[in-house]
C-alpha cells in the first residue's frame, strides 16, 4: 500500500486521536475509514446528481410529469397498507 503524508492542524489531529481511541482503533485506521466514508459520500452524491439531471432531461423532453399531491396521496396510502393505483404522468405543457 503506498504511503501518503497528511498534514493536519494539531487540534484536528488530537480530535482524530481521541475519536479513534473511543472507537478502539488506531488513529491511522480512523483516518483511513474517515477518508473512505468521505469518498463514498462524494461518489454517492455525484451519482444522485447525475440521476437527477437525467430525470430532468427526460421530463423536459417528454413534457410529462407527476402531480406532487397525487404522488404524496399515493405514498400515504401505500404506507398505510392500502392498495392504490399509481399516479399517471400528465402533460404539463400548455
Amino acid at each position: 500500500m503506498p504511503t501518503t503524508s497528511l498534514k493536519l492542524p494539531e487540534e484536528l489531529k488530537q480530535r482524530a486521536v481521541s475519536a479513534a481511541q473511543k472507537q478502539g482503533m488506531t488513529p491511522h485506521a480512523f483516518m483511513v475509514k474517515a477518508i473512505e466514508q468521505a469518498a463514498t459520500a462524494a461518489e454517492n452524491r455525484a451519482e444522485f446528481v447525475a440521476e437527477a439531471e437525467a430525470a430532468r432531461a427526460a421530463l423536459l423532453k417528454s413534457g410529462k410529469g407527476y402531480d406532487a399531491d397525487e404522488v404524496h396521496a399515493y405514498l400515504r396510502s401505500r404506507v398505510a397498507g392500502k392498495k392504490t393505483a399509481k399516479p399517471r404522468a400528465k402533460s404539463w405543457r400548455g
